[in-house]
């Protein structure tokens, strides 16, 4: 089994300034209909969201410095040879630990690599959302560069672009819950990413989400871009919360 292929499940980890971290767990747990773990690290910067019945997905984690904003972690079988392949392929470390590695892509993005704890349920779709990819914001100059390293760390995953210039999706295999969206930016800059729900309603969606305490910033074709309690944004998009795809039409 090659370490691509060795993934087994994923994770999309909202990160928010610690002194904001308790508004940021209420409003993600409300969100994806969970509830909170208790908290882990010195100084109790991680949390589960936990759902009834299936695996979490979704993980909270509290950061000393910056406004935060999103990661994706991969669940895998052989966690050196993962690594080994993200370094080949142009990634660097930022970290070592015990069981896992913090990894920094080509463009700047940070992603983690852990073991696998036999997690294999996914959680529902909850009021008509479900939060499931996590968009990685990337500057013209790094954009296909990144859209490459990507594509050759997931080769069992359908790399394809998107229904915009500026989008390219990577999909994974049916089952696992976290899908990623590489975007194009007018600017350069590092890459960022932020998290992504797929919405069979997006004014319900907007409707709802404000009525936890989050704000609308600005409206997109097919998207709406929110800000959460934290001051995180996020975005609303108008995909089959099932499938992750756009909707058929007419």
């Amino acid at each position: 089994m090659s370490p691509a292929s060795s993934i087994r499940w994923t994770y999309a980890f909202v990160d928010r300034p610690l002194g904001l971290f308790g508004p940021a767990c209420a409003f993600w747990t409300a969100v994806t209909g969970t509830r909170l773990s208790e908290l882990r690290g010195e100084q109790e910067e991680f949390g589960t969201l936990l759902s009834e019945g299936a695996d979490a997905c979704v993980k909270v984690q509290g950061v000393g410095a910056g406004p935060g904003g999103a990661h994706l972690d991969f669940s895998v079988d052989d966690v050196p040879a993962f690594v080994e392949s993200a370094l080949r392929l142009g990634a660097d470390t930022v970290a070592e630990h015990d069981a896992w590695a913090v990894l920094r892509s080509p463009a700047g993005q940070l992603f983690c690599a852990g073991p696998w704890h036999g997690e294999a349920v996914r959680p529902p779709v909850v009021a008509g959302t479900r939060l499931d990819q996590v968009s990685i914001d990337i500057g013209p100059g790094s954009y296909d560069a990144e859209v490459a390293f990507w594509s050759a760390l997931l080769p069992d995953w359908t790399s394809l672009s998107g229904a915009l210039p500026e989008f390219h999706v990577v999909k994974p295999p049916p089952g696992l819950p976290v899908r990623i969206l590489l975007q194009r930016l007018d600017e350069e800059r590092t890459a960022s990413a932020h998290l992504d729900l797929a919405c069979a309603d997006i004014d319900a969606a907007r409707a709802r989400h404000e009525e936890l305490g989050a704000t609308v910033v600005s409206h997109g074709r097919h998207w709406t871009v929110m800000r959460d309690p934290a001051g995180g944004t996020y975005c609303l998009t108008g995909r089959d919360p099932e499938t992750g795809g756009l909707p058929s039409r007419s």
